[in-house]
C-alpha cells in the first residue's frame, strides 16, 4: 500500500491543520511508536493527555464504540487522539459484517469530527478488500516499515538514528549513524538501545563520532565475527557451528549477529577492490574502519574468491528475510547459514 514516510507526516502536522484520519501501516514497532509520540505531541498538550488520548483494539472493540468516542468532544482536552490497534482484524470479518463496517466508517470519514484525530494501526491488509481501499483513499497512510532488503533497510535507518540521537540530546555524525545502522542490520529498537549506551559514554561532549560507535558497538561484534569468518575461510564448519552456539549461549542477538556478518562480507568485498599496495592507513580511510581492523579485512579478503563472497552475501540476505518473516526455529536458520557460508569456501 503506498503511503508517506514518518518525516512527511511530521511536515503535515507542523502546518497546524488537523488530520482526521491516519493509518500507521507496517510492522516496524519502533517506528510505529515514534509516530504515536509525534502525533500526541502535535495534537494533545501535556496537561490534557489524561483526557485527550484513548486507545481501542479492533479485536476487542466495536467500530460503533470507536466512532462514538470520536464524535464525543473531550470535556477537558481541546482535541483528542484515538488509537485503534489491530485493524487487520476487520479483514477477517464475514462479508456482510465487513461491508456494514466499511459503510459506517466511510460515512464518518466524509464528515469527521473536527476535534478528533483517528489513528488506525495495521501490520498488513488485503489489498483486494474494499476496506483497504477506503482506508487508503480516506486516511493519510504512513508507512511504518523499512525495506525487506538489508542494505536498503540500513540506508533508511541511518537518518532515523540521527533523529533518535537528537531526541537524546546529542549530535550523531552521519558516518557514525550509517555505521550503526549497518552493524545492527537496520534494527531500530537495537539502534535506540545502543545510542542510549553511547550517549552515556560520551557524556558532556554531547557528540557521537564514528570512533565512539567503533569502540562501543562495532568492536565486540566485529572481533567475534572476524573469528567466525576465519573459521569459514578455513572450511571449519563444525568449529564455526560450535562458535555460533557459544555466542548464542552468551546472549548474542540473532539479528545483531546477522547484521555484523553482512557488514563484514560487504567490507571484505570493498577490501578486494583496493590496490594491492594499499597500506593500513589508506585501507582504514577507504573502508571507514580503524587501521588494524582494515588491515585484517584486506588480509581476509584475499582468502575468498569474489564469487564466494557475493554468494555468501546473498545467503546472508536470504537468512535475514527468513528471520524477519517469522521462521519458527531461528537458531536453525543461523546454523544452516553457517553451513552454507562454510561450504561456499570449498571449491
Amino acid at each position: 500500500m503506498p503511503g508517506i514516510s514518518h518525516d512527511e507526516l511530521l511536515a503535515r502536522m507542523a502546518k497546524g491543520q488537523p488530520i482526521p484520519g491516519i493509518l500507521l501501516y507496517g510492522d516496524e514497532s519502533y517506528l510505529r511508536e515514534m509516530c504515536r509520540r509525534k502525533i500526541i505531541d502535535a495534537y494533545v498538550p501535556v496537561n490534557f493527555r489524561d483526557w485527550g488520548i484513548t486507545r481501542f483494539s479492533a479485536e476487542d472493540d466495536s467500530l460503533s464504540t470507536i466512532l462514538g468516542q470520536a464524535q464525543t468532544p473531550s470535556m477537558l482536552a481541546p482535541q483528542q487522539v484515538i488509537f485503534v490497534s489491530d485493524v487487520q482484524a476487520w479483514g477477517r470479518l464475514g462479508d456482510d459484517s465487513r461491508d456494514e463496517l466499511v459503510e459506517a466508517l466511510s460515512e464518518y470519514l466524509k464528515n469527521p469530527a473536527p476535534f478528533s484525530v483517528l489513528v488506525f494501526e495495521a501490520s498488513e491488509l488485503d489489498q483486494r478488500m474494499r476496506l483497504t481501499k477506503v482506508l487508503a483513499e480516506k486516511m493519510v497512510v504512513v508507512q511504518v516499515a523499512l525495506s525487506d532488503k538489508p542494505e536498503e533497510r540500513a540506508q533508511l535507518a541511518a537518518p532515523i538514528a540521527l533523529e533518535m540521537a537528537r531526541e537524546q540530546g546529542v549530535d550523531l555524525d552521519r558516518d557514525a549513524a550509517q555505521e550503526l545502522a549497518e552493524i545492527l542490520n537496520g534494527d531500530l529498537a537495537a539502534i535506540h538501545t545502543e545510542l542510549e549506551k553511547i550517549t552515556a559514554y560520551v557524556g558532556e561532549r554531547k557528540r557521537i563520532a564514528l570512533a565512539d560507535v567503533e569502540l562501543m558497538v562495532v568492536s565486540a561484534r566485529k572481533y567475534s565475527t572476524w573469528d567466525l569468518t576465519d573459521m569459514l575461510a578455513a572450511q571449519q564448519t563444525s568449529k564455526a557451528l560450535e562458535f555460533l552456539n557459544s555466542l548464542l549461549r552468551d546472549g548474542e542477538q540473532l539479528v545483531a549477529m546477522l547484521g555484523a556478518l553482512a557488514w563484514m562480507y560487504r567490507k571484505l568485498l570493498e577490501a578486494q577492490e583496493l590496490p594491492a599496495n594499499t597500506n593500513g592507513w589508506q585501507a582504514a580511510s577507504r573502508l571507514h574502519m580503524q587501521s588494524k581492523a582494515a588491515e585484517k579485512a584486506v588480509t581476509q579478503s584475499r582468502k575468498f574468491p569474489r564469487a564466494q563472497l557475493t554468494q555468501g552475501l546473498a545467503a546472508l540476505y536470504e537468512a535475514d528475510s527468513r528471520l524477519k518473516s517469522g521462521a519458527a526455529d531461528k537458531t536453525a536458520v543461523m546454523e544452516f547459514l553457517v553451513a552454507q557460508l562454510s561450504a561456499s569456501t570449498k571449491s
